[in-house]
């Protein structure tokens, strides 16, 4: 089963929309949220984002959204230091793109087809 993880700013923005997808994909999916920095403010933490990339892959590859390009930069640092199953970093609206990939994931896509899904999802919000 493709992973899913939430990389935010804000611990409460990344745990509150880790839930969502989490419901909406049922309890096979892992939906794993890292948000705030280790002291509990605003900002990303490497730690935080590689025990959440850990919790998350369960064998078929982790999707990566992000709420703003710092926490793109944190999780790309990340990855060059991880060994293990594949990471996609997706380019999505974070809402609207975790949901389609918890969507796709939950159906049992493979780990494009869901990151494709949460791509999809980019002209959503101007409807």
């Amino acid at each position: 089963m493709v992973g899913i993880v939430v990389v935010s700013h804000s611990h409460d923005l990344a745990r509150g929309l880790a839930d969502l997808a989490g419901q909406v994909a049922g309890e096979a999916v892992p939906v794993e949220h890292a948000g705030g920095d280790t002291g509990g403010g605003l900002g990303t933490s490497e730690d935080r984002v590689l025990e959440a990339l850990k919790r998350a892959d369960q064998g078929s590859g982790v999707i990566v959204l992000g709420d703003l390009g710092s926490a793109f930069l944190t999780v790309r640092h990340v990855l060059t230091h991880r060994n293990g199953n594949p990471v996609r970093v997706v380019d999505a609206p974070l809402v609207e793109g975790a949901v389609a990939a918890a969507v796709a994931a939950s159906a049992g896509y493979s780990l494009e087809d869901v990151a494709q899904a949460a791509e999809e999802t980019r002209g959503a919000s101007k409807l």
